[in-house]
């Protein structure tokens, strides 16, 4: 299926901030919009030259920043990572009086983005606002033996978060008393994650299917975005470490509409009222980490952007307009706008390089793409070396494929998956077997990695 950047008529200017998976899925989708002048990706990778330009943007010259929005007269910033939210660029765009009132950032202030940005203020938040999440207690650096006393009390398995940002990585559950206290010192002594783990969040297990689900918000009025559940382990079976995800399936047949009026009634609203009640103002993309524990939902974490690879699930499902959306952010109109979600299976298949979620190589030239139908492909890690396509990362490339149900596009996905050649090529073979074997909430269940 080709993904050609298409010229459309005059319209909107848009800086898309990124350089992964997830950037690339959100350039094909903008690109499609008729409402698009011209796309800027800051700094793209060779798949988003595809949908528009990309260019090299320090973001934190902001100086810089600032004329590069003039001269382009740019009127949306979309914020794809976490890292810029965290350290506040959409204070740096929306407080800066030559920008005021010409640049809308579709992705909240720095208040807003501690609900990722600090696990700990992420479960104040929802206790306050009575939002269903697991029992929790923080520790901060010094509190190495009071940490440690709190999980012999505790009942296994253990889960043990890291509370800032440490690249999906951060999470670490295990029945093991002595790795958990051994993963509790680690990180209050700064040995792991750095800065990120010196204040320890312990969290009461949750046993059930996990599901990410997304809204997009002005920050009054919110729009349900389809969900998708991701796999987070490097092997087969969710065994071995954690990595960034390794693929997605969207719609997950265990979150039925029953299940999804829930989320939306019990996390959805409450979630969107309790910010505003807090005096946070946020808009842009809200991504809700849920258990669906006996068919009840609770919330594992917020994340203040779109997951990656689940992005590249949804959007391929999204047939309306994402620009429209932006452009109902930035008028307050969003509530007038209007969701339509094919009702296909999406299946994505992330392709990572040998060693990953650990160092791997780069470099290897990747052929094959060519071979590819009826499927998209994203690119994440790679580059060009003298007009050839190289390995330049873990994840490399991601492969979403649809079909009249789940069956169909997980066989499509791999079928499509399977022409890309490189070195050192690695993915799961079982992305959405689980789910095949388990239709409902009740039938099994998968911890959360």
């Amino acid at each position: 299926m080709d993904l050609s950047f298409v010229g459309k008529e005059s319209g909107m200017n848009v800086l898309l901030i990124g350089g992964g998976g997830r950037e690339h899925a959100l350039a094909f989708k903008v690109a499609q919009s008729s409402l698009l002048d011209e796309l800027y990706i800051a700094p793209g990778n060779p798949g988003t030259v595809r949908h528009g330009r990309n260019v090299d943007l320090d973001l934190n010259d902001h100086a810089k920043l600032r004329s590069f929005l003039k001269e382009k007269n740019i009127r949306i910033v979309v914020v794809g990572p976490e890292g810029p939210l965290v350290e506040g660029i959409h204070d740096r765009i929306a407080d800066d009086p030559e920008l005021e009132g010409r640049v809308t950032v579709i992705g909240p202030r720095k208040e807003g983005a501690r609900l990722e940005g600090s696990k700990d203020f992420a479960k104040e938040f929802m206790f306050r606002h009575n939002i269903p999440t697991a029992a929790h207690r923080s520790f901060e650096k010094g509190q190495v033996k009071e940490a440690l006393e709190h999980l012999k009390v505790m009942t296994p398995p253990y889960v043990i978060k890291a509370d800032g940002l440490a690249g999906g990585k951060g999470v670490t559950i295990t029945s093991d008393i002595r790795e958990a206290s051994s993963v509790v010192k680690d990180m209050l002594e700064g040995k792991s994650f750095g800065a990120a783990g010196e204040r320890v969040v312990i969290e009461q297990f949750l046993n059930g299917l996990e599901l990410s689900a997304f809204l997009i918000t002005d920050g009054t009025s919110f729009k349900v975005l389809p969900a998708a559940k991701d796999y987070k382990r490097i092997g087969a079976g969710d065994t071995g470490p954690n990595t960034g995800g390794m693929g997605a399936v969207s719609p997950a047949p265990f979150a039925d509409k029953d299940f999804m009026q829930k989320v939306h009634d019990r996390v959805m609203a409450p979630t969107i009222r309790g910010l505003r009640k807090d005096g946070i103002r946020y808009s842009g993309f809200l991504f809700i980490g849920l258990m669906n524990v006996n068919n009840e939902p609770y919330v594992i974490e917020f994340n203040v952007r779109l997951g990656d690879p689940e992005t590249q699930a949804i959007l391929p499902r999204l047939r309306s307009d994402l620009l429209d959306l932006f452009e109902g952010i930035a008028t307050g109109t969003l509530s007038e706008c209007h969701i339509d979600v094919d009702d296909r299976t999406a299946v994505t298949i992330v392709l990572a390089s040998e060693g990953y979620p650990g160092r791997t190589g780069k470099g290897e030239p990747i052929g094959g793409l060519e071979l590819v139908r009826d499927a998209y492909v994203f690119h994440a890690g790679t580059a060009l070396k003298k007009d050839q396509l190289v390995t330049n990362g873990g994840r490399v490339l991601s492969v979403t494929a649809f079909g009249k149900d789940l069956e169909q596009a997980i066989a499509s996905a791999y079928r499509s998956a399977g022409p890309i050649a490189y070195e050192g090529k690695y993915m799961r073979s079982d992305i959405g077997h689980d789910l095949v074997r388990t239709p409902g909430p009740k039938s099994g269940s998968v911890q959360k990695v």
